[in-house]
């Protein structure tokens, strides 16, 4: 494919996770038992004969680069092109963080002045979905293109968590809010560009000198007019970890859905990840696990229902989980109670305790390492 990757994957969403971001990037969040959230964006662009991509990434982000250690599992490990993880880093013209999504690849424009293919896809690395990129490219090239912007028709959700477009009958931008309080239309952005590698340079190198540190706010807004902006809609499964909890538990739920993990599971191409070697999860006289998915390595000896369950978990005799999220080595004792929560990595609750939320919408979250 004539185009190169990129992946935003900086920030922790202004804290709209909370404790689940204390420790991690949004990207490296866990989803669906067994994933992390950059996989999804990772696959997409590997399946669609993207060769060469880099993940900009800033905040916490030990954990993700852990992560992305070994290109190998997403056919990333090649002479040429590759994965490419960037950082902020220290040098004699220089120290800045990134200060925006266009700042994050200004300060990284080799990467864009070492390639040489024609088009550039930008991508975040916190949304869960199955893409073929090859079909937005083909519309953009049919279209003319200078820019275009893939959303989603979000008629029925909360409009104000998304930068919304206002477009003609040829799909052509018109108008873009960021986070409206009240939405014109329904068209939701994705946070997914395809641009021309050399306008992009060229964008870069007028806006961000000038203060101008942000793709949709210094660049797709401002030049709205002045550039052939064009809307490709996506008509498939689409959710995000970015809106915050709720949006977080919601997503994963939604891996309890057979339609929705057969897309990812079940339907070629599939999403790949990080495997661990750990055995299959063990089911001891007793055990009642319905309506959920389990990672490798767990072991059950209680109840557990309508669950999403990562590695390494262990579940006591006697304890009842329901409408939860259990992250990797969560440790639940005899006769606790554990209902509408999200039990980060290591949590450990002792014999008898209870831990129930208000709702799946608004569900409890014990950090990282807690011991209750």
């Amino acid at each position: 494919m004539k185009a190169i990757g990129i992946i935003l994957a900086g920030g922790n969403n202004d804290g709209r996770l909370g404790a689940l971001t204390d420790h991690r990037a949004s990207a490296a969040l866990p989803v669906g038992s067994c994933y992390r959230a950059i996989d999804f964006t990772l696959s997409n662009m590997s399946n669609s004969g993207i060769g060469k991509v880099a993940v900009l990434t800033q905040y916490n982000s030990r954990s993700l680069r852990d992560h992305l250690t070994s290109s190998k599992w997403w056919d990333f490990g090649r002479k040429q092109g590759g994965l490419f993880v960037f950082t902020p880093y220290t040098s004699n013209t220089g120290n800045d963080w990134f200060r925006g999504t266009a700042d994050s690849i200004y300060q990284n424009m080799t990467y864009l002045l070492r390639s040489n293919e024609e088009y550039v896809i930008i991508t975040s690395g916190d949304s869960i979905y199955k893409m073929d990129y090859r079909d937005v490219l083909q519309y953009h090239i049919d279209k003319g293109a200078d820019v275009t912007v893939v959303y989603q028709n979000m008629e029925g959700k909360d409009l104000s968590l998304f930068g919304i477009m206002q477009m003609d009958e040829n799909k052509r931008l018109l108008g873009f809010e960021e986070k409206p309080e009240q939405a014109q239309t329904n068209s939701a952005s994705l946070g997914i560009y395809i641009i021309s590698r050399k306008l992009l340079i060229s964008l870069l190198q007028e806006v961000v000198p000038q203060g101008g540190y942000g793709l949709v706010k210094d660049i797709i807004i401002p030049y709205k007019e002045k550039l052939n902006i064009y809307g490709y809609e996506y008509q498939g499964y689409w959710n995000t970890i970015a809106t915050g909890i709720s949006g977080y538990f919601t997503t994963n739920m939604d891996f309890l859905k057979k339609e929705v993990r057969d897309i990812f599971v079940n339907q070629y191409p599939y999403i790949e990840t990080k495997p661990k070697d750990e055995p299959p999860a063990k089911y001891n006289y007793g055990a009642e696990v319905t309506d959920s998915i389990v990672g490798s390595g767990t072991i059950f000896n209680g109840k557990v229902e309508h669950c999403v369950v990562f590695r390494k978990v262990y579940v006591d005799e006697g304890a009842s989980v329901r409408n939860s999220i259990l992250m990797e080595g969560t440790r639940i004792g005899k006769n606790c109670v554990i209902e509408n929560a999200i039990l980060d990595k290591e949590v450990e609750i002792s014999d008898g305790q209870t831990v129930i939320g208000k709702s799946m919408e608004e569900p409890i979250i014990l950090k990282k390492g807690t011991k209750l």
